[in-house]
């Protein structure tokens, strides 16, 4: 049987694929097992306030290319939310940052929340070499406090192998065959037969790469942005004639089908961790446009969260 879904990236660098390898074999782990958990397993650069070697700041002034004006929604400027330093950061294989140069991430939080067309969030690219200068802010406003951010690694997984408030694996094993799609009969189907020590290989990846940071680079992009991006494919493929109608009984069953091959299209750019009563701001990107520096591609997707 086809893998349901898999992306064909594998996010380690350096030494990390070797060094959960050899945790998973101590473990007792079968070699093949440890390959197919690997597929699914991202790492993620998480970015948090303080440390001693800063690759970047929330908030603050940016460095712009001289001459480059303050990037703005018509006329109203968009605050910096990020910059980083991108050769500062870890290099992680299958997530193509630059390997050079800085990225700055640019959004009103409100406006981007209220309005979903895109046109308040901005992701700016400065290769090395550039000649820059602090910006001068068009209003005071717009700035927020600086913080400088330290790095650190965590593990990700895609929602249906996370284990959290609500254990997929354990969900799917309450309810009864009939009642799954039939792409949820699949991949527990996987998971069951393929993946029989999933919770040892769960706890060895967070028990190595644990904390994700306030903000987060690389890794999964968040599942209400990929829900969002699959229902619109769905709907313009319905448009266009490329697929039948969907029944709306089994309009779920392909909604979960088209997020798994979306997840493997996109990736998270930069996301904040969702806070009490506070704007979050997700920025993804599909593989291919990331590793053509193509940033201005990036989708953002402000939300309000209510913890």
């Amino acid at each position: 049987m086809a893998q349901p879904g898999w992306d064909g990236f594998t996010f380690f660098g350096m030494d990390h694929q070797g060094q959960f390898r050899r945790a998973a074999r101590e473990s007792g782990i079968p070699d093949d097992e440890i390959s197919r958990f690997s597929q699914h397993l991202r790492l993620s650069i998480g970015l948090s306030v303080g440390g001693d070697s800063p690759v970047g700041q929330l908030g603050g002034l940016p460095r712009l290319p001289v001459g480059m004006k303050w990037p703005t929604a018509g006329d109203i400027p968009l605050p910096l939310l990020l910059a980083v330093d991108c050769g500062a950061l870890p290099r992680v294989e299958g997530f193509d940052l630059p390997a050079d140069g800085t990225l700055l991430f640019f959004v009103n939080q409100e406006m981007d929340h209220e309005d979903g067309s895109g046109k308040y969030a901005r992701v700016v690219y400065v290769p090395d070499g550039t000649e820059t200068a602090v910006a001068e802010a068009p209003d005071s406003l717009c700035v927020r406090e600086r913080l400088d951010v330290g790095v650190e690694l965590a593990a990700e997984l895609p929602l249906w192998l996370q284990e959290g408030d609500e254990d997929w694996h354990e969900f799917w094993e309450d309810l009864d065959w009939e009642d799954m799609s039939p792409f949820q009969q699949q991949l527990f189907r996987y998971m069951e037969r393929e993946l029989p020590n999933l919770g040892a290989l769960r706890d060895l990846a967070h028990g190595l790469w644990p904390s994700g940071g306030y903000v987060s680079i690389g890794g999964y992009a968040d599942d209400e942005v990929i829900n969002s991006i699959a229902e619109q494919v769905l709907a313009g493929r319905e448009l266009a004639g490329e697929m039948p109608a969907i029944p709306t009984a089994k309009w779920y069953s392909h909604l979960e089908e088209e997020k798994h091959r979306q997840t493997g299209e996109w990736i998270s750019l930069a996301g904040e961790g969702r806070v009490y009563e506070e704007y979050c701001t997700s920025f993804v990107i599909r593989h291919d446009d990331l590793a053509a520096a193509r940033v201005d591609k990036a989708l953002a997707v402000t939300s309000f969260v209510v913890v």
